[in-house]
C-alpha cells in the first residue's frame, strides 16, 4: 500500500490537523523569506522564474498573521503545471496542488512545505505559481497598500481576529470571510490609481 501524502488529505484532515492560528509579527519572516527564495534560485531551473513576491500578512508587519510564508512566483503561461517545473520543487521538500479555476480567477500551481502528516507543522510555506495575469498577483498591490495604509492594515487585522473566533477549524471558511475586504481594498487601490 502507499504512503500516505499531504495530496490524500481530505477537507476535514486540513481543517483537523492544522487548525489557524494568529500570531504577533515576527521580524525574522523578512529573512526567512529571503533565505527560502535563494533556496528555490539555487535549485530549480531559473529560466522558469520570473519574478518572487512575499506577500500574505506575514509580510505587513503591523499585523497578526497565520505564521506561513506566502510567496507567489510568475512563471511563463507555457510553464503552467509543468512537470519538470514541478518535479525540482517536489525534490526541496514541496508538495504540489491545483488549484482550479473559480469565479473568474484562473487555475494556478500552489505548493506546500512545513507539514507533516501527524500535525505537526515546521516553518511553513506556501507558493502559488502562476503567470502574471492571473488575480492572484493582486495580491502584491493588496500587500503595498496595506503596508502604507496603516489604519486599514488595523481593519484587516480586526477582521482575522473576528474570523478566527468563529473559524479556527474551517480554513475555507476563514478565507472566504476575508474575500470582501480584500476585493474591497483591491477596487479602493483601482480608484486611487484612476
Amino acid at each position: 500500500m502507499a504512503e500516505k501524502t499531504l495530496n490524500d488529505l481530505t477537507r476535514e484532515d486540513w481543517n483537523r490537523l492544522f487548525p489557524i492560528e494568529l500570531v504577533n509579527h515576527n521580524p525574522d519572516w523578512q529573512a526567512i523569506f529571503e533565505k527560502e527564495k535563494q533556496l528555490i534560485l539555487d535549485h530549480v531551473d531559473n529560466s522558469y522564474l520570473l519574478k518572487i513576491e512575499h506577500f500574505g500578512s506575514t509580510s505587513i508587519p503591523a499585523i497578526k498573521s497565520k505564521p506561513y510564508i506566502d510567496l507567489i512566483i510568475e512563471i511563463p503561461r507555457e510553464c503552467l503545471f509543468d512537470e519538470e517545473l514541478i518535479s525540482q520543487f517536489e525534490k526541496i521538500g514541496y508538495a504540489h496542488f491545483v488549484v482550479p479555476e473559480r469565479e473568474g480567477i484562473d487555475a494556478y500551481s500552489s505548493f506546500g512545505k512545513g507539514y507533516r502528516l501527524d500535525g505537526v507543522k515546521e516553518q511553513v510555506f506556501h507558493i502559488h505559481m502562476c503567470p502574471a495575469n492571473n488575480y492572484m498577483w493582486r495580491q502584491v498591490a493588496f500587500r503595498d497598500y496595506l503596508n502604507s495604509n496603516p489604519q486599514r492594515a488595523k481593519e484587516y487585522e480586526e477582521l482575522k481576529l473576528k474570523l478566527i473566533t468563529r473559524y479556527s477549524n474551517d480554513r475555507g471558511a476563514y478565507v472566504n470571510g476575508k474575500s470582501g475586504f480584500v476585493n474591497e481594498t483591491l477596487e479602493m487601490i483601482e480608484r486611487e490609481m484612476a
